[in-house]
């Protein structure tokens, strides 16, 4: 069985394939398999690990081995994408007689998380070659695996227990960082991000990403809202694996994270373990969504079905707004949907249209959040008008059961200040 890819991770999955394919035949470099191809030619690969593939071919009637990678470039799809190949397993998706091997392509995001997947799957270097070469064998598609998009569009993360934990030493580790940051034992904390350009230029050198600016976000308009956190009696720590600018703020309990203290091992750590997580669109958020955690998307864009299918079980949402320059007004939900803007992934895609994407106000992240303490501590009441909102907001979408019942919620009072959006 091959896996397809949705339309939010065709083309930077195609092109990670593509990336990978092309050093297995110019130079393999895989951690712990140092320099054994250089410049090879497929009649090299196919004599070293052609005989293996015609076994694997052979055992098909009893067993379907397959051979895939691991998108370890980039956090989001590193976690939520093999995370949901593993609630697929669970759910029998794949069969009862199948037996996958994966490789890594890098550089890796994270080494906290290769660790912890090496621990889950079957991960090897030769996995890579036997890839390859199976690729140009006949009937060799049976045998090659794509992981599923990070669109849980069966509602599976709700219906299935998390797949990675940390080993008693790293439960360790991480009790003794949070209190080398002044978090005592047992104290809850929350982690707040604001996606910034400086994380895809660091991995971009030689050509900086200006194609995803649209989604960036001040970090300062998540301040008030770290706050009035800290006043409900919550640490705050501003998460990020490279950013702009240190954060200013004199309030000891907001804790800049991103710019002090960051490691590979706590940005899982934390995601893993916090309260909740509030942050604007960037593979960090699919962290605490793999470990169950729940997750306030704010600066939500883009705004799309597919793109909310993406949204942790639980999890509050409220977007950006789209600024229709030339008729200096804001497109409502239903002409977001209509036009297709509602998946523009590409900032070129707004620039013709005199698009410009508006932020969320402080003002705005701070009552989404507030709501997310509320409803954890069964404090938050949901009025008439707020059910209503709700299913004026989701008549707009066509959501497939049984996703339906998972989708995310809207923030309350997003949508209470933004009625005439629902027009």
């Amino acid at each position: 069985m091959v896996l397809v890819a949705k339309a939010g991770d065709t083309k930077h999955i195609c092109r990670a394939l593509m990336f990978s394919l092309r050093r297995h035949f110019r130079e393999l470099t895989y951690d712990g398999f140092p320099a054994i191809v250089r410049k090879s030619k497929m009649t090299l690969l196919l004599l070293m690990v052609g005989p293996i593939i015609l076994v694997v071919h052979a055992l098909h009637p009893f067993i379907l081995i397959r051979f895939g990678l691991l998108y370890s470039t980039r956090i989001g799809h590193f976690a939520a994408n093999t995370e949901l190949y593993l609630c697929q397993r669970d759910m029998e998706v794949h069969g009862r007689r199948t037996l996958d091997f994966f490789y890594h392509i890098f550089p890796i995001c994270n080494q906290q998380l290769k660790t912890m997947w090496d621990r889950r799957l079957r991960v090897s270097p030769l996995a890579g070659l036997l890839y390859a070469v199976n690729l140009h064998m006949p009937g060799g598609q049976r045998h090659s695996i794509l992981l599923p998009s990070d669109q849980d569009t069966h509602g599976l993360l709700p219906r299935t227990a998390a797949h990675l934990s940390f080993t008693p030493e790293e439960e360790r580790s991480g009790q003794a960082a949070l209190r080398e940051m002044g978090i005592p034992e047992d104290f809850p904390f929350v982690c707040f991000y604001s996606r910034d350009s400086v994380y895809l230029d660091s991995i971009s050198p030689n050509k900086p990403r200006r194609d995803q600016d649209y989604r960036n976000a001040s970090i300062y308009n998540c301040v008030p809202m770290a706050e009035e956190l800290v006043r409900r009696g919550y640490f705050a720590l501003r998460m990020g694996a490279v950013v702009n600018e240190p954060l200013q703020t004199s309030n000891p309990m907001i804790i800049d994270y991103a710019h002090q203290s960051r490691t590979d091992f706590m940005d899982i750590y934390l995601g893993a373990n916090c309260r909740f997580f509030i942050g604007s669109t960037g593979g960090v958020n699919a962290v605490p969504r793999i470990f169950r955690r729940p997750v306030v998307y704010v600066n939500y864009v883009p705004f799309g079905i597919d793109h909310l299918l993406q949204c942790a079980p639980g999890s509050l949402v409220i977007p950006k707004k789209l600024w229709l320059r030339q008729e200096r007004r804001f497109m409502t939900f239903s002409e977001i949907v209509e036009s297709g803007a509602g998946g523009y992934f590409y900032g070129e895609n707004y620039e013709p249209l005199g698009i410009e994407v508006i932020e969320n106000t402080a003002d705005e992240i701070s009552a989404v959040a507030v709501e997310m303490d509320e409803r954890l501590n069964d404090t938050w009441q949901t009025t008439e008008e707020d059910q209503e909102l709700q299913q004026c907001f989701w008549s707009l979408f066509k959501v497939n059961e049984p996703n339906g019942t998972f989708r995310p919620r809207v923030g309350a009072e997003f949508l209470r200040s933004n009625q005439d959006l629902l027009d």
